[in-house]
Order: C-alpha cells, then structure tokens, then sequence
C-alpha cells in the first residue's frame, strides 16, 4: 500500500522535479489539467513583453528580418520535430488544429483522387474530438462528390472499417476523453495496405508520450500546443507532412507565405518547395514566439524520461483512486496497459462534474467530459507525486463525506 511519505521519496528521486520551478503554478492548487491548457512557464512573461516592447514597439516592421519573425514557424517547428519523431524541415507550427487538419484531408484526398479515385470514404471514430469529426462533415459536404464518414465505435473495428473504398483514416493517437493511446505503426500499416492514406492527431500526444512519425511511416499530422507543450491559450498548432508527400501536398487555403516568392507579389499562387507551403497567411508572432518557451522546457529532458515518469504518475493515482474510493462507484475507463494509455486518467461517475466542481473549489483542477467523465492530466514536466497523492486523498474526503452539490450548475468552459 503506497503512503504519503513514499510519495515524497518519490519526488527526492525523481530526474524531472527540478523542471518544475520552471513553471508559474500558484502555491495554492494543485493542477492535474495541463491536457487541456498547459500550465504558464515562468519565462513566458518576459517574452511576451520582449517582443511587444522591443521587437514591436521599438524595432517595428524591421523586426520581421532583425527579430526573425519570418522563419518562426519553421525554426518553431524544427524545435518540436524531435518530440514527434519527425526531421528538421518536416513541421510547421502555425494555425490551429483544425485548419491544419482540414488542410491535411483536402491535400490527402486530392492526392487519392488522382491515385484511387474510386475511393470515396474517411473513417474515425466515433469517440474522436468532436471538432476533428466536424471538419471531416464539413470538407464532405463542401466537395459535394459523394465522400462519407464512417465511424467506428472501437479501435478494434478499424480491421473491418477500413477497406477498399477507404480514402484516408483520420484518428487521435490518445483520446481525449479516455485516454487510450492507439498502436501508431500497426494502424498505419493497417490502413496503407488497403492503400489509404493516414493523419494522426497528435493534441494529447505531442509532449507526453514517444510519437515517431517517419518510423511508423505516417502520412500526415496535427496538434495543437497549447497542452502538454505549454505554448499558452489558443496557441497555434503544428503540421507535419511526410517527405514522400510534400511535392504533391496541396490544399485551398493556399496563401502568401506558403508561396515560393511572398514578397514578389505575384498574382498566381505557387507553392513553396518545402513544409512552408502549409502556410497561409501573416503569422501571430506573440502567440509563436510564447510557444518556443514552452518547447525550451523540452531541451532539460528527453521524451523516454517524460514517458517513464507520466506512466508512473497515472499508476500512482489509479492505484490510490482504486484503493481509497472503492466503495463509491468509479469506473476506470483510461486503459491498464502502459502500451494503450496516455497521459491521462479518466473515472466515470454519475455526479463527475459536481465532483470535479467540488474538487476545483478545493484547489485541485482536473476537468469534466461528457458523459460523467472526470479527467485528470498528469504533466510529467511538472506534476509531483504528492501532488497526486493529496488529489487523490481530496477525491476520497469529498466521496467519503458526500462533499459535492449534485444539481451544480454548469457551465461551458473547464
């Protein structure tokens, strides 16, 4: 049976604790939702500032060439292709996530078009980010030539789904709201020998477990840095491209910084060589230059430390959730298995957002997902392991003593 003091032997021994004091958490919470909103870097103030006095407000338009505003997205994405198994040249940090995902189906199904053109189907599932399943609606809607969606209720369908007629197969590697993490080599053999093309959604991924993109031979992908790469609120997301696709990647928001001459104003589009041509329009320099303070934190670690320590935490808090609060009627639905689980922790409970609310209250964030999810994200960069032991004994004091108002309003945003 673990205890609090193992807990603390925990944080004295552990490689990573020292990362923390890198990061602005108030003394008074405990954080356990940076899968949604990573928590602020303390250097990021001074880098915001840096850029809108000096760089903005002083050097101005000259900043562009002096500051290096131009080549951001590129130098961004350089630093975040180690962390996602690509090569330098291969990602682009820009946009958000669902542009950047419409921009990589449109390019995908282009390309069967002209391959497959018999092929007319994407499948994802059904438990997928909603917005992701909303792009794919919208882009088949929009092409008006007789594209589906077709949605599995399980992984396991996937070997059935996909088939023939299979254009592209869009999927989170971790899902949002179980946190079960998909097997990113067998599935894209699995869809490539049915000759369909893969994008892999790498939101709850990218800074949390090992994702190596060449090595499983992917096609395409997205994610946002906003989560565990700390890059701030509404942080533009990233977009990598397989090198075999690149001289084919199209896609119809092409726009002058994806061009191959920007500043020669010409008055025809074409297309940048390189990643660059994922590019659309002038770039939030604020909101990038805050992402490469987030991925800075990366540099003091490697990923097999941040994958060893997260499924160490999320081990913890199962195990202390399970033996604490087992009268109370939680259903673990995060996977057991190390090989299928994220970064995250997900208990259903009939009153998960009362409690969840109740827990917020006490100063332990995690959030709430329909229906009667409570999540829990374990930062490895940051989350201690007495932090997971005081959540988890919060969570048994508010269970055991009925500490939660179950008609609490709700509201949009957690």
């Amino acid at each position: 049976m673990t205890t609090a003091y193992d807990c603390l032997q925990h944080d004295q021994h552990d490689p990573l604790a020292s990362l923390r004091e890198q990061f602005a958490l108030p003394a008074d919470v405990i954080y356990l939702d940076g899968n949604s909103l990573g928590a602020q870097p303390k250097a990021a103030a001074k880098r915001a500032m840096q850029v809108i006095e000096q760089e903005w407000g002083t050097d101005l338009i000259r900043s562009w060439n002096s500051a290096g505003w131009f080549d951001l997205p590129s130098r961004l994405g350089d630093l975040l292709a180690p962390l996602i198994g690509a090569n330098p040249a291969e990602v682009v940090i820009t946009d958000s996530t669902s542009i950047n995902l419409f921009k990589a189906l449109a390019a995908a199904l282009q390309l069967q078009a002209q391959q497959h053109p018999q092929k007319k189907v994407i499948v994802s599932e059904r438990s997928n980010f909603p917005t992701d399943l909303y792009i794919i609606e919208g882009i088949t809607q929009w092409l008006q030539r007789g594209y589906e969606l077709r949605l599995v209720d399980s992984v396991s369908e996937l070997s059935i789904a996909v088939d023939q007629d299979v254009a592209a197969v869009v999927l989170t590697q971790v899902n949002y709201r179980s946190g079960e993490l998909l097997d990113m080599a067998a599935t894209t053999a699995l869809a490539h020998a049915h000759d369909a093309l893969i994008i892999w959604d790498l939101s709850h991924s990218a800074g949390a477990v090992p994702v190596d993109l060449n090595g499983a031979r992917a096609d395409y992908a997205i994610g946002c840095c906003y989560k565990y790469l700390n890059g701030g609120p509404g942080a533009p997301a990233f977009i990598w491209v397989a090198p075999r696709h690149l001289a084919d990647f199209q896609h119809p928001l092409s726009g002058w910084w994806g061009h191959t001459s920007p500043f020669a104003m010409q008055s025809g589009f074409i297309p940048t060589p390189s990643i660059r041509r994922a590019l659309c329009g002038t770039q939030p320099i604020i909101s990038l230059a805050l992402i490469e303070i987030g991925l800075a934190t990366f540099k003091s670690t490697d990923m097999t430390a941040v994958r060893k320590k997260s499924l160490h935490l999320t081990d913890l808090f199962i195990e202390l959730v399970e033996q604490n609060c087992s009268t109370h009627g939680l259903e673990l639905i995060t996977p057991r298995a190390h090989a299928k689980r994220g970064s995250h922790v997900s208990f259903l409970h009939p009153h998960a957002y009362s409690i969840i609310q109740a827990l917020i209250r006490r100063g332990i964030i995690g959030d709430y997902r329909e229906p009667s999810v409570m999540r829990f994200g374990f930062t490895p960069l940051y989350t201690s392991y007495m932090d997971v032991w005081n959540a988890a004994d919060a969570l048994r004091d508010i269970l055991d003593n009925n500490s939660y108002e179950i008609n609490t309003p709700r509201y949009t945003v957690t």
